[in-house]
């Protein structure tokens, strides 16, 4: 089973384990870097919880997920079409302003990082910016039915100096926000610089 399927499996319970939990920690410092009525992509939206955030706040929101039966949850949430896309499939050129990546990318491994990353940043546009978390660690492979590659310090700093795009803005670690969970991650706000 792949993480896709996994989902799809498993929507309406991985959408009420997280459709409620208050992101406004890591959400308002990103919502502050963004111009009024921002154009923004919710990379990986699931539940939609954090498009539906980003509706409140006037901008203009694209959510879009790889299993068809969070896009259908996601969908019903927030009151507007959710685009069913792997990230493979995605195909954007400097459209956004914020691409939000919240725990969707931890399902890429890491021979195909970096050109999955190179199609984001191609989706944003010229100083735009972009957030993405992961699990804290050293692990890559299956667990629990779901593909995750896990980033240290280091390693994440170098994934993004190798796209000359990219200035890191803010990296942090913080504990998982589920209290039955003791996952540590490691989120970065990266910004694609004008004229790269």
């Amino acid at each position: 089973m792949d993480s896709i399927e996994f989902y799809n499996k498993n929507a309406a319970k991985y959408f009420l384990e997280t459709v409620n939990l208050d992101m406004s920690q890591f959400l308002d410092g990103f919502i502050e870097l963004l111009p009024e009525g921002a154009s923004v992509l919710d990379l990986g939206c699931g539940s939609g919880r954090d498009s539906a955030r980003f509706i409140d706040e006037g901008f203009d929101v694209t959510s879009l997920d790889g299993s068809r039966e969070m896009c259908n949850l996601a969908s019903i949430h927030i009151g507007q079409d959710v685009l069913c896309l792997t990230f493979d499939e995605m195909d954007f050129e400097e459209v956004f302003d914020g691409i939000w990546a919240s725990a969707s990318l931890l399902h890429v491994p890491s021979k195909d990082i970096e050109k999955i990353l190179a199609k984001v940043v191609k989706s944003l546009k010229p100083n735009g910016f972009l957030y993405m978390s992961f699990p804290y660690g050293n692990f890559e492979g299956l667990r629990h039915g779901r593909y995750y590659k896990e980033y240290r310090t280091r390693e994440l700093k170098n994934l993004v100096n190798r796209l000359e795009q990219l200035e890191i803005i803010e990296l942090k670690k913080s504990n998982d926000l589920r209290t039955d969970r003791k996952t540590i991650w490691i989120s970065a706000i990266v910004q694609k610089r004008e004229g790269k």
